[in-house]
Formats: C-alpha cells, sequence, structure tokens
C-alpha cells in the first residue's frame, strides 16, 4: 500500500486518522455490547472504514451522501452525536427513528444523510432525485451514494446508473467491492473482469481505487467531486476492500477462505495508514493515545447518556399520525362561477398544467411525457409552457423515476411521475411501498410525490393494460389514494394531491378519458381528501363504490327503478366512515361494488367495516361485487364477462327484494 500525501498539511493528515479510527472504536465496543446483549444486531464495517471516511471528507457538509450497512463513518464524520447513533442501534425513542427502524436504516436532513432500506439498490435512483434537484436549481453540487458488488445486480443499479448518465447528473455510484454478498462471493455475482467494466455500457468513466488507502480514497473522491459540479456527469468508483466480519455478526465468516483473511488482514486500513503517519513523523504514540483517549470517553459518555433510558412506550395514536407528513388541508373554492365543458382527460390536462403554475418546484417525469405529450395526450403541450428541465422523459425505468421523486422531494422539490400505464407500477413497487410509503414514519422525511395511474378495463387492451390494482396499495399505510369518477372530481382531487406533501397515487380510468365530460369550474380548485361524494339519494338501499361504479351504478339504478343512495367513495385512503355509516344507516341495505377483483379487493374491507359497525342498522346482509378472480381478457366479449356490471345488477335486484 503506497501512501502519497499530495500537498495536504499535517493537520489533515492527523484529521483523517482521527476520522478513521472513531468508527473503529465505536465497532468493536458494539461487538462487545452484542455479545452482552446490549444491541440485537450489528454490521460490521471493519477493514472497510477508508472508504466511508475518505468519501464523507472529501464532500462538502451540505452535499447528500447516501450510505449503507457497513458506512458508520460517514455518520461520524458528519457529526451525528455518539448518544443518539448508540439509542438508534438500541431502538430507543430518542434515536433518529424513534425505535421504529434499526442500525443504518434512518437519515438526517440536518446531516445531509438519507437513510437506506433493507432492499439497498433503490438508494441509487433517490441520490439521482437529490441530483437533479441540484442541476434544476444551478447548484455546485455533487451527491455521493454508496453500494455494493452484490447489489449491482440488481435492476435499481443499471436503472440508476443509466439515468443518471442521459441526465447528466453530477452523482458518484461508488460501489464497496469486498468480494461477497452475504455468502455469494464476486464470481458468482457477475461475469466481468472488475465493476469499473460497467461503466463502459453506460457511456461514463469509471476509476478504480484501493479502498483501504484513506488518503487515495480522500483525494480521488476530492477531485471527482471538483470534477462533477463543474461538469455535471455521474462517475462509477469501484473501491477494492475487503469485509473482515460477516455480513452481519450472525452469520459468521466460515464460508471465507483463511487466506483471505491473512491477505487483507494485512493491508487494514488503520494499520497501515497510521505506521506510515509515524514513519513520516506526522503521529506519534502520546497523539495517538490523546486521540483514542477522547473518543473513549465520548463513547462512553454517550452510552452513560443512553443506557438509562428505557424502551419506547407506544402510544397507538402517535404511532398513526407519524405515518404521515403534518398537513391539514384548506379546501381552495373557485373564485368565480365561470364554467366550460370539460372531458375527464382535459381536466386532469387542466389541473395539471395550474399545478405547474402554481408550484414552481414541480418537475413531471415519465415515459414519452414530453415532445409527445404522453401515450395519452394527458402533457401534450407541456414542453412548450414549461420546458424540458420541468416536463422530462424518462428512459424505461419505473423503480428509478419513482426513486427520483423521492430524491426530488428530499431535496425541497414536488415531483409526479406518471405511470404508462397503472399495471406498469409493478417495476416500481418497492419504491412507493417501502420508501415513499414508510420514509415519514421511518425518519421524519416526507415524500412529496403524485404518482399518477391510468387504469381500468372496457377497452380491449388486454391483461397487462387494463388491471385495477388500488388494493396492491390500499394495504400500505402512509400513502394516500385518489380514484376520481368525473372530471370536476379530476381536476379537483388531482390539484389536492398536489397541495399535500405526502405520497399519493392518482388513478385515473382510461375507459373514462374521452367518453366523459361535464362543466367544471375553469378557475383552481381543490376537493376535500377523505371525503366521499353523495351522487344520488334514495330509499331504498345504497351502492358504495368508487370509479366505473359510479356509473354503472347510476345507469343499473334508473333501469330498475331503484331509489338508491349511491355514494362515490374518491378517496381510498383514506376512505370517509362518516359517510358510509349515513348511508347504512339511512337505507338498511348497501352493496358494496368495484371493477376490481373481487377477492382481496377494496370492497371487503369496507362490507367487513360495515358489519362491524353499522350491524345493528342492516335489514339485509351486506353484499359486494367485484370483478371475476381471473386475469382481464382480451376479447371484448369475454372482457364483458370479466367486469362486474351484469352481476351488480343481479345483486341489486336481490337486495331491493330482501
Amino acid at each position: 500500500m503506497q501512501f502519497d500525501r499530495k500537498n495536504y498539511t499535517n493537520e489533515t493528515l492527523i484529521h483523517l486518522y482521527t476520522a478513521l479510527v472513531k468508527p473503529r472504536m465505536i465497532e468493536e465496543k458494539m461487538l462487545v455490547l452484542l455479545r452482552q446483549g446490549k444491541i440485537t444486531k450489528w454490521f460490521s464495517g471493519i477493514g472497510q472504514e477508508a472508504i466511508s471516511v475518505g468519501s464523507a471528507l472529501a464532500l462538502a457538509e451540505d452535499e447528500y451522501i447516501l450510505p449503507m450497512h457497513r458506512n458508520l463513518g460517514v455518520f461520524t464524520v458528519r457529526n451525528m452525536p455518539f448518544h443518539q447513533l448508540f439509542a438508534q442501534w438500541q431502538g430507543k425513542k430518542s434515536g433518529y427513528t424513534k425505535g421504529r427502524d434499526r442500525s443504518f436504516h434512518f437519515g438526517s436532513q440536518a446531516h445531509h444523510i438519507v437513510g437506506m432500506i433493507s432492499h439497498l439498490g433503490p438508494q441509487m435512483g433517490i441520490a439521482d432525485g437529490i441530483a437533479l434537484a441540484n442541476r434544476l436549481k444551478k447548484e455546485k453540487k455533487a451527491t455521493l451514494v454508496f453500494t455494493g458488488d452484490g447489489a449491482t445486480s440488481e435492476g435499481d443499479f443499471h436503472e440508476a446508473v443509466n439515468v443518471a448518465a442521459v441526465w447528466d447528473l453530477p452523482v458518484l455510484f461508488v460501489i464497496e467491492n469486498n468480494g461477497y454478498g452475504l455468502s455469494t462471493p464476486s464470481s458468482e455475482q457477475f461475469r466481468c473482469k472488475q465493476m469499473i467494466d460497467k461503466a463502459i455500457g453506460y457511456g461514463i468513466e469509471g476509476v478504480k481505487i484501493d479502498g483501504n488507502n484513506v488518503l487515495e480514497v480522500f483525494h480521488t473522491i476530492k477531485e471527482l467531486a471538483a470534477q462533477i459540479r463543474e461538469q455535471p456527469r455521474p462517475i462509477l468508483v469501484e473501491a477494492m476492500t475487503f469485509r473482515m466480519r460477516g455480513h452481519e455478526e450472525a452469520s459468521g465468516t466460515k464460508y471465507v477462505p483463511k487466506e483471505l483473511f491473512e491477505e487483507w488482514s494485512k493491508k487494514d486500513p488503520i494499520e497501515r495508514y497510521e505506521s506510515y503517519l509515524k514513519e513520516i513523523k506526522v503521529l506519534d504514540e502520546k497523539l495517538i493515545e490523546k486521540i483514542r483517549g477522547e473518543i473513549k470517553q465520548e463513547i462512553e459518555e454517550g452510552l452513560e447518556i443512553v443506557f438509562p433510558q428505557p424502551d419506547p412506550t407506544p402510544h397507538t395514536e402517535e404511532e398513526l399520525k407519524d405515518m404521515y407528513a403534518p398537513y391539514q388541508q384548506v379546501v381552495i373554492s373557485p373564485s368565480s362561477d365561470k364554467k366550460s365543458n370539460k372531458r375527464f382527460i382535459n381536466a386532469i390536462t387542466e389541473g395539471l398544467s395550474m399545478a405547474m403554475e402554481k408550484h414552481a418546484n414541480l418537475v413531471l417525469m415519465g415515459q414519452d411525457i414530453a415532445e409527445y405529450g404522453g401515450a395519452f395526450k394527458v402533457t401534450e403541450g407541456f414542453v412548450e409552457k414549461f420546458g424540458k428541465e420541468r416536463v422530462r422523459n424518462t428512459p424505461l425505468c419505473e423503480s428509478a423515476i419513482i426513486g427520483a421523486g423521492l430524491g426530488l422531494s428530499i431535496n425541497g422539490y414536488k415531483a409526479m411521475v406518471e405511470m404508462q400505464f397503472a399495471d406498469f407500477v409493478t417495476c416500481g413497487f418497492n419504491q412507493i411501498v417501502n420508501n415513499l410509503a414508510k420514509i415519514h414514519y421511518r425518519w421524519g422525511q416526507n415524500a412529496d410525490v403524485v404518482v399518477r395511474m391510468p387504469t381500468g378495463a372496457g377497452v380491449a387492451a388486454g391483461p397487462f393494460h387494463s388491471q385495477s390494482n388500488e388494493a396492491w396499495f390500499f394495504h400500505t399505510a402512509g400513502l394516500k389514494i385518489v380514484y376520481p369518477s368525473t372530471p370536476y372530481d379530476a381536476k379537483g382531487l388531482l390539484l389536492a394531491a398536489f397541495e399535500d406533501p405526502n405520497p399519493y397515487l392518482y388513478f385515473e380510468h382510461k375507459a373514462m378519458y374521452r367518453s366523459l365530460a361535464e362543466d367544471i369550474p375553469d378557475d383552481y380548485y381543490t376537493i376535500e381528501i377523505g371525503k366521499a361524494n353523495l351522487v344520488s339519494e334514495g330509499t331504498d338501499l345504497s351502492i358504495v363504490t368508487y370509479g366505473m361504479g359510479v356509473h354503472w351504478a347510476k345507469q343499473l339504478v334508473e333501469e330498475l327503478s331503484i331509489s338508491a343512495d349511491i355514494l362515490d367513495l374518491r378517496t381510498l385512503l383514506p376512505w370517509d366512515r362518516e359517510a358510509v355509516a349515513q348511508t347504512v344507516s339511512k337505507t338498511g341495505k348497501v352493496l358494496v361494488c368495484h371493477e376490481d377483483c373481487l377477492t382481496g379487493g377494496i370492497g371487503g374491507e369496507i362490507a367487513a367495516w360495515i358489519a362491524e359497525h353499522c350491524f345493528e342498522k342492516l335489514d339485509a346482509p351486506v353484499m359486494r361485487e367485484g370483478s371475476l378472480d381471473t386475469a382481464v381478457p382480451f376479447s371484448p366479449n369475454l372482457e364483458n364477462n370479466f367486469l362486474p356490471k351484469q352481476r351488480i345488477r343481479e345483486k341489486l335486484i336481490q337486495l331491493s327484494a330482501y
């Protein structure tokens, strides 16, 4: 290992040494506490400290870093109080996640650190969004995201690096190549000779460094960060290192050949750097003792603060409240009575345009949404009006773009991501349910992202362009879900979603785009989130539904001459329990129906709630109906049989006669 001090002062060299020793001493203490049962899990970075420390010290304090399991040095370099770090690892209320998440699964805006999730790869898409925000703000900043050699096999790695390359984003993708993904060696992870070979395929630079040489890491990252601040572009950095302990302590290291430990133990980043500093007379035993003594004191003082703290006391109300960023909606009414006849699709377009005008920090992203105007032409003309920086075509990579939306939110922007079809959201599912939905609950960071979802059948588009998949997300706390059935609601709910700093899924039925029109206000207005709409009133029975179900219900009650309340939920998460209870209490009979498949649909939850909370008001069993429990067929005849309209008709006759 060759050290080159360049022109760095003695103070800088000693600062690097101190920063290198600190995470090692903390880890050594944590391993003792793990054996004593005072912490429950630990991911060791022993032997890899130079990568975290050198990288973090090379960046400006206000530049974002997205760390992984073995990057304790990032947290210590950014001067996070040790007592709060230890509270995090013990699951105490004073930790960064209030006891809700483990080890390094947290972030801090104050320290410009973005916490990881266990799925590893999604961090890289978030880094893209943070870097994009810096570019939009004309700020010369770099973003650095860590990943392991194993995680480079994930699709998220490809998507994020490709997006960064296409958009010239100033991101340093630092791969900690320690030879193993848990127990799987690199030879079983990839066939390329080295990780930087991957950079060639994306048309970007790749730089390989000795990850155990803190001076090399520090100097290289410092130089590369300076370059991409001035000439924005991504760079792939492969830092060669070795994991001296297990993936986490419980997994052990029996699968690693002993000769590798012997080889790499001679390359210990602290021992080698310490020897070098002694050789050049920058460090001596007295100073080493002083540095280590101060760190030990800091650790002991931190432990003294945290050890007496009790385990968190559950408060259900607080747990529920913290799933969402604080927000009190103020409904905005139109400023005049002026109205125009607009189709469903035009209402969405107008709502998007008004949101872009009101929120200068709103960025739209999606496949073909720029000059082409999107698959359904919702954003046609937006590039000319708002520019390509804010109306962005994306590569085909749902996960990275939803992640980028979150990154934009972290760095002060609002984001809209258009799924070309709601069906395609499967490719970005993890980002929605594990990142957008949980991030505020975990460490108080909101996700100001709206995902638009063209949904529904009835247009003979087959199994992969017709699904109603709102129930997939209805189960996920932290999300808000709206599903308009009219042009009026389409505009008002969309504008309301953009006002709210929480993540939204906005479902828009494709079959309504050009088949449905009504007079709606020309002005800006919003609709109350969580408030159902009583579409029509009657006395015989109640129909609780949403989306296309509203229009089926209206047509069927007229055909059958049934006097019915038709309640359009409009908002699915949260849904309006009070309105449901009121209509059930009024008529005593209720049918819950939707276009989605019957089993596991949202109607099942609502029907169960009615049975539990409104039982004494019922004059008949709660009935429900939905589409067949099959995939959506292509043939119009088969699709009509799949959809529930005829079965809803039969249920209405049955319920009316009960």
